[in-house]
């Protein structure tokens, strides 16, 4: 990571004066200094997640840029957002959820004189499946169709009423995921040729209890009634269904991208392949190559400009937020892409340095967002006016 080439409280404006919510002993936290470090600023004051959740108001001083960093990898914050301490488990994502965006918010109105890096309202549609995939939609970038998108969606109250949506919209493959979930968890890959005929694939287990574990082996689920019991248990948490789209491959593997998106500029991007449906790095993925993916986009008549494109555009549907990243989908042969889900805290990449021409040239994800803010400082322009995403239910732009 080289420092920034900005000098700290230049004539050409203030120095940002950085304050992050997470939890001090994180990696990600830890990155974000470095990269605060590195560019020759003060570290950033840290307010603890366990403050926040705690009903400690959190403080927070005029005139400081406020990060909203992830409340993960911690069981004592997890037992505070979920109701277990165990972070392994999948259910109490709903709960998980409301107390997450009531904090998020109590930060917002906290940080009223502040500048804040993560709008609490977007935060809220990030971090459910169902109005993210509507507002990109709405918007329209190309996602998977959904029968669950939008706040006006039928609930999914168990397995009969995915059964029925697989049936009455004809998707004999289809991804079913928590509707609050992330890192696949609670995610199955369903697949159903008649009735009776079903099989799932997923990382969930079960143990003795009957309890759900998210298990870093992921597994065939091989009979309806199988698939049907995990369903059910997880359907009280809220569920998202969706298309499920052929991907690319890459050197016999299914290949995806998480592409980092930042001040609305795609700055990174990793190549994730694997012989499941499910991509994540901790299930197994592996890095890809990002070269030979952006040839074999050229060779289809699509490009690399094409795919930066989509992600930008589903950026731009959370422009209050400074850096999200994005799951682009190619489809076979390269040439068409949806966007899968668009992550707030989507940014942990360690050591993947920035795209050539992206700005973040040598930079890491964390140093890109240290740079950008102060780009904004030393150059503040006026935010342009958006127009208001229409939140709606119709697939105009879900690719079927």
């Amino acid at each position: 990571m080289s420092p920034s080439t900005s000098r700290p409280g230049s004539a050409d404006g203030p120095a940002p004066r950085f304050a992050v919510v997470g939890n001090p002993a994180n990696r990600r936290v830890a990155l974000f200094q470095d990269a605060v470090a590195a560019a020759g600023l003060p570290a950033a004051r840290v307010v603890p997640w366990l403050d926040v959740l705690g009903g400690r108001a959190p403080a927070f001083r005029p005139g400081e840029t406020v990060r909203i960093d992830s409340p993960g990898e911690d069981p004592a914050v997890e037992r505070l957002l979920r109701g277990a301490g165990d972070a392994t488990r999948v259910e109490g994502s709903a709960l998980w959820y409301e107390r997450f965006t009531a904090a998020v918010r109590e930060v917002g109105r906290a940080a009223a004189d502040c500048v804040l890096l993560d709008d609490p309202d977007e935060l809220a549609v990030l971090f459910d499946k169902r109005l993210c995939h509507a507002v990109l939609n709405g918007a329209g970038v190309p996602v998977p169709a959904s029968p669950t998108s939008g706040p006006t969606a039928p609930a999914v109250r168990g397995w009969a009423d995915v059964r029925e949506l697989l049936r009455a919209h004809r998707m004999p493959r289809a991804f079913v995921k928590l509707a609050h979930g992330s890192s696949a968890s609670g995610v199955l890959a369903v697949e159903t040729a008649g009735p009776g005929r079903v099989r799932a694939t997923t990382s969930v287990e079960r143990d003795a209890r009957g309890r759900l574990y998210n298990s870093l082996r992921v597994r065939s689920c091989t009979t309806e009634t199988e698939v049907a019991s995990i369903v059910d248990a997880l359907a009280p948490d809220g569920l998202h269904v969706e298309r499920w789209l052929p991907k690319a491959a890459q050197r016999g593997r299914a290949a995806d991208l998480r592409v980092i998106v930042v001040g609305g500029r795609v700055t990174h991007a990793v190549v994730r392949t694997s012989r499941s449906p499910m991509t994540n790095l901790h299930l197994g993925g592996t890095r890809g190559d990002l070269d030979e993916a952006r040839a074999a986009m050229a060779a289809a008549g699509a490009g690399w400009a094409e795919a930066v494109d989509v992600c930008e555009r589903a950026a731009a549907c959370f422009p209050r937020t400074l850096c999200v990243g994005v799951d682009l989908l190619p489809a076979v042969g390269w040439r068409r892409f949806a966007v899968c889900e668009v992550n707030a805290f989507g940014d942990l990449l360690p050591r993947l340095t920035g795209l050539p021409g992206s700005g973040a040239e040598g930079l890491d994800t964390y140093a890109a967002q240290v740079a950008a803010v102060q780009r904004s400082v030393q150059h503040p322009v006026r935010q342009p006016v958006r127009p208001a995403v229409q939140r709606t239910t119709r697939n105009h732009h879900a690719i079927t």
